[in-house]
């Protein structure tokens, strides 16, 4: 069976072409750069580094809003709120006991919340002043769910990932193991992408 060339021990273009042009005077010798890297992951259904991940992104306050709503159903302890908050929002978002338990004790001083014993362990409920501010405030706490409803722009176009790794993995050939005369017929082959896609713009939506 042959063997990738993503299997063989990578060495600097220098070592085995000279200096190619100016895609091989790179001082990189540990492999693609970490950029090139994340592109090619995206093929594997990986994420580039430091990427957002698949799911919605969480808001700043939207861990407060949900312990709120999810309380209003019924009083939990500390396990059972994150357990909770999981579930409504289908698995995606689970948040930490680190940022969960500091949030309950900015609702309990804010006098939203308060423990009780029940059952051998301190359960959370919401005060007379919480259930009268999930009351008045439905649309906050609906806003807390309704990313994960909604289908993620970034889901939309999750099709590309798997060319775009794929585009970049062969780019990354033609930078280490290229003529130099491949090169700059990739580069014209790239430029012209870039002005076909720039095009596509353009044109704006279908009518």
């Amino acid at each position: 069976m042959a063997r990738s060339p993503w299997d063989q021990p990578w060495e600097h273009p220098r070592a085995r072409h000279g200096d190619r042009g100016p895609w091989a005077r790179s001082s990189w010798s540990g492999g693609p750069p970490p950029w090139v890297q994340g592109l090619i992951g995206l093929a594997g259904g990986g994420r580039a580094p430091g990427g957002a991940g698949r799911g919605p992104r969480v808001r700043r306050g939207d861990v407060r809003a949900a312990i709120l709503d999810v309380l209003a159903v019924e009083p939990m302890n500390g396990y059972q709120i994150i357990q909770q908050i999981n579930e409504r929002s289908g698995g995606v978002w689970k948040p930490s006991p680190g940022s969960v338990y500091p949030t309950v004790q900015q609702l309990e001083d804010e006098g939203l919340v308060e423990g009780r014993e029940g059952e051998g362990r301190r359960l959370l409920q919401l005060t007379d002043d919480g259930r009268r501010y999930v009351e008045e405030h439905p649309d906050e706490l609906a806003a807390t769910w309704r990313a994960f409803e909604q289908p993620d722009e970034e889901e939309e176009t999750s099709d590309l990932k798997p060319v775009i790794g794929q585009v970049m993995g062969a780019v990354w050939q033609i930078v280490v193991s290229g003529t130099r005369q491949q090169q700059a017929e990739a580069a014209e082959i790239l430029a012209e992408t870039r002005r076909k896609l720039y095009g596509l713009l353009a044109e704006g939506e279908p009518e």
